[in-house]
């Protein structure tokens, strides 16, 4: 066989096997591999001239922002009136709660906890525009720090009134307690991992920050679905203060305990919306849920936003890159994990960017 009949044999075997291998990778510019993307169809172009503007390069991830920043903005929005506290909210506050929160102490704490973490709650929208990071990244840090500070005083607030809020049970307290720990680290962690110029740590913290305080949403739902069980299974009772039993204008002579302590006694009311005795029965009913309600819902914000960084590795890959590059030009000892990292704090092996272990 002549050399020219072998090469050309060895080209033709070469051009079968690339013919039927599977898609190749490549590298982005972050040095993050990706398979090689098919020609979208009409649809994803559609979706793309509308999410591509806002600096979405993903579409899971303009759909999944929409949904839940989307949806925080959107309750935020819808309850703005309550930062009336001593107007709106107190007439439209659940039955026996202004009993309480008409004291100045629980005052106070309401009006903190409601006038800064709605406006919080509407400024964090903006913070996962990626178009605003982009070409106002000043705007991005001011009113990251903004949204930062509305949540510690909203978290201080919720403490002051966690004793009192829908009866202040001790599942009540607890919940709340969790709900303002976990989210003030969070946003912690995330501020110290920015400012090391860890983003990859920054972006998970912050993400988790808000997806748990997004749990109150879903609190609203769990609640209103446990009033319905706790009712229609009946036998559960709440201890509750005469005094307040009254100010609702409830059926006190019900309440023997009522009749001979006064204000300052308690009595066992059944929780149930669906009884006659007084509308104390349905308050009980929803004091019994809130706490309960509060800490599902905390648990299903926080498994679902481990599972979504758990399918997102290469959007933090390529953010680690990122975070490499800053470091390394700004002298860090060890670029790509100067931050929080697992591989600096614990036992995970040391992480390389991509372009280096190729």
């Amino acid at each position: 066989m002549s050399p020219q009949h072998a090469d050309a044999v060895d080209a033709s075997q070469q051009s079968s096997t690339r013919s039927n291998s599977p898609p190749s990778h490549s590298l982005t510019p972050d040095g993050v591999e990706e398979k090689q993307q098919q020609k979208p169809n009409a649809f994803v172009r559609t979706a793309r001239r509308i999410y591509n503007p806002l600096g979405f390069k993903k579409g899971y991830n303009f759909i999944l922002g929409f949904i839940f920043a989307g949806a925080l903005l959107g309750f935020c929005f819808w309850n703005i009136r309550v930062v009336d506290v001593n107007g709106y909210w107190a007439k439209e506050s659940a039955p026996g709660e202004w009993y309480y929160f008409r004291l100045p102490r629980y005052n106070i704490g309401m009006q903190l906890h409601l006038c800064a973490i709605i406006p919080a709650g509407i400024l964090v929208f903006f913070q996962f525009i990626p178009i605003i990071r982009y070409k106002a990244l000043i705007v991005h840090r001011l009113n990251g720090w903004t949204v930062v500070l509305l949540l510690l005083v909203a978290n201080a607030g919720a403490l002051m009134i966690a004793n009192r809020s829908f009866g202040g049970h001790y599942d009540t307290q607890v919940m709340v307690g969790i709900l303002a720990i976990s989210t003030t680290f969070s946003a912690v962690m995330g501020v110290i991992n920015i400012k090391l110029k860890q983003i990859d740590q920054h972006r998970k913290w912050m993400i988790r920050c808000w997806v748990y305080a997004g749990s109150i949403i879903t609190l609203r739902f769990v609640q209103m679905a446990a009033v319905q069980v706790v009712s229609r299974m009946g036998g559960f009772y709440v201890q509750m203060s005469c005094g307040q039993i009254a100010y609702m204008e409830g059926n006190i002579p019900f309440y023997p305990s009522c009749t001979a302590g006064g204000d300052t006694a308690f009595a066992a009311v059944e929780a149930n919306i669906y009884t006659q005795v007084g509308v104390e029965e349905a308050a009980a009913a929803y004091q019994m849920a809130f706490g309960q309600a509060g800490t599902i819902a905390l648990i299903i914000h926080a498994v679902v936003v481990e599972v979504y960084f758990h399918l997102t590795p290469a959007e933090s890959e390529r953010l680690r890159t990122v975070s490499y590059e800053k470091q390394l030009e700004l002298g860090f000892r060890k670029p790509g994990s100067g931050g929080l990292t697992s591989d600096r704090l614990g036992d995970a092996p040391r992480w390389r960017p991509a372009t280096a272990s190729k």
